[in-house]
């Protein structure tokens, strides 16, 4: 196997240890392959074994099995991070967990008004307030997804899809906040929360929950 193949295989069984099921769009965006390359590789982690695809129901897509994930503790343990690399993840993690606390309490004021009855959207100044929050807390995790990714690039391309899903947000599409399974900008908060503990190492504390 090329580096080049092996590096391939790692980034998508990368993609699903994050994703779980992930459906092509979601792996394209997570591995930053372009369709025809994730076609291919996805192909041949499935003769190996190591990916499942899964047609019909609701949801369609692939899923890593448990040679996959044996494989992608291999693949692993060869490439680990060089000390450039993991002085930015222990940093970026080190910045995100005071990110992420605010971050939950935002998406808990978008569900929640302050009497404790469900936010039904309907209060367009209320919205506006808890938006303004987010943009604020958006304007922190990508200054810090930046520096990350100039040392690692995966964890980098969160800072585009958070944007998108920011600006569909302003859109006015309320779903694009916090709906799950919409790529929603929580959707993919959520990922890139789970890619970097797994990146880093470090276990899910009080502060991950």
């Amino acid at each position: 196997m090329t580096t080049e193949t092996s590096t391939a295989h790692f980034d998508v069984l990368h993609a699903l240890k994050v994703k779980g099921l992930a459906t092509d769009d979601t792996l394209t965006a997570l591995t930053g392959h372009d369709a025809d390359a994730l076609t291919v590789t996805v192909g041949q982690l499935a003769d190996a074994g190591f990916v499942m695809r899964r047609e019909g129901g609701r949801i369609s897509g692939t899923m890593i099995t448990p040679a996959g994930k044996a494989e992608y503790e291999r693949l692993s343990a060869e490439s680990p991070l060089n000390e450039s690399e993991r002085a930015a993840v222990d940093t970026f993690h080190e910045g995100f967990g005071l990110i992420n606390g605010d971050f939950k309490k935002v998406c808990a004021s978008w569900q929640i008004r302050p009497d404790e009855t469900p936010n039904d959207h309907a209060d367009a100044d209320y919205d506006a307030s808890v938006i303004a929050e987010l943009d604020r807390i958006h304007h922190r995790v990508a200054q810090a997804l930046d520096e990350v990714g100039a040392e690692i690039p995966r964890l980098g391309r969160y800072r585009g899809r958070l944007s998108a899903a920011l600006a569909k947000v302003h859109g006015g599409d309320t779903a694009a906040f916090a709906r799950p399974m919409y790529d929603s900008y929580h959707d993919i908060w959520m990922e890139l929360h789970q890619d970097l503990l797994l990146t880093s190492g470090h276990q899910r504390g009080a502060g991950d929950e």
